[in-house]
């Protein structure tokens, strides 16, 4: 092989880098953001049967997709929190703790598309059209709907509550939005133009003006806190910060100011 062959080869090899990878993980990218997790028929049923103070709910979105949530009613019909969750959570574990943690106020745990017992398949237009109809569903019976969401569901709560009226905002582990949170994992990829899931969050924050609670952990190696301080810095309305040291992105809940911070919020 010619020196002139060898260089050809090269570039050959570089271009299908170049422009094969890129491409490849554009068509990848739901699975890279979305990891559905399912809840089986009969665990759904199980857990429903177990727990009187709880309804497992379904509601038909606006293109006949069936979704679920789980109801938790409190000891008081005034307030509601909506649980957004992260990326890979199905949301029934918190079934015990919400109940336990705050009992006075009623819980709606979404389940996204594709996860727990809600059919289709996830993406950000269809998640934050479900939670609409999701809020449009329940909120009407009460006078104060708080929105808490987790990593992913950051994005899907806060744009929830720039649509509709809502008491205050719980936000933990969340980001500016999911385009920066990958050009920080993907530096060599032209993530802004390719990112089909953007979950701009940070450019809603100036005009919001409902009352925030944002939770962060020290150690996130995931969506490093930078990323929520971003968000919290551009936030219109009332604020606090909460730093859980030593935490994780997966190890929030196990932090002693988590959930004492959120009980104090919601009072």
């Amino acid at each position: 092989m010619s020196v002139s062959d060898g260089l050809a080869t090269v570039a050959k090899i570089a271009a299908i880098f170049v422009i094969g990878f890129p491409l490849l993980m554009y068509l990848a990218q739901d699975s890279l953001i979305f990891y559905p997790q399912r809840l089986p028929e009969a665990q759904r049923a199980s857990l429903a049967a177990q727990r009187p103070a709880v309804q497992s709910l379904f509601i038909n979105a606006a293109d006949g997709t069936r979704l679920h949530a789980w109801f938790v009613r409190g000891m008081q019909d005034s307030t509601l929190v909506m649980y957004f969750g992260g990326n890979a959570e199905e949301v029934s574990w918190m079934l015990d703790d919400a109940a336990r943690r705050k009992p006075e106020v009623s819980w709606l745990l979404v389940d996204y598309r594709g996860y727990g017992a809600s059919d289709g398949s996830p993406g950000e237009a269809v998640l934050v059209a479900d939670a609409l109809r999701w809020y449009d569903n329940s909120a009407k019976s009460y006078k104060s709907v708080y929105v808490f969401g987790r990593s992913l569901g950051s994005g899907v709560a806060v744009q929830l509550a720039a649509q509709r009226p809502v008491a205050g905002m719980i936000l933990v582990a969340p980001f500016d939005s999911l385009v920066e949170v990958g050009k920080r994992h993907y530096p060599f990829l032209p993530v802004s133009w390719m990112l089909k899931h953007r979950f701009d969050s940070v450019a809603l924050a100036p005009k919001m003006t409902v009352p925030l609670l944002c939770i962060v952990a020290t150690q996130d190696e995931i969506v490093p806190a930078v990323h929520a301080k971003r968000l919290y810095d551009a936030w219109g309305g009332p604020k606090r910060w909460v730093a859980l040291d030593g935490a994780g992105h997966n190890s929030t809940d196990g932090a002693t100011n988590y959930w004492t911070s959120i009980v104090g919020f919601l009072k």
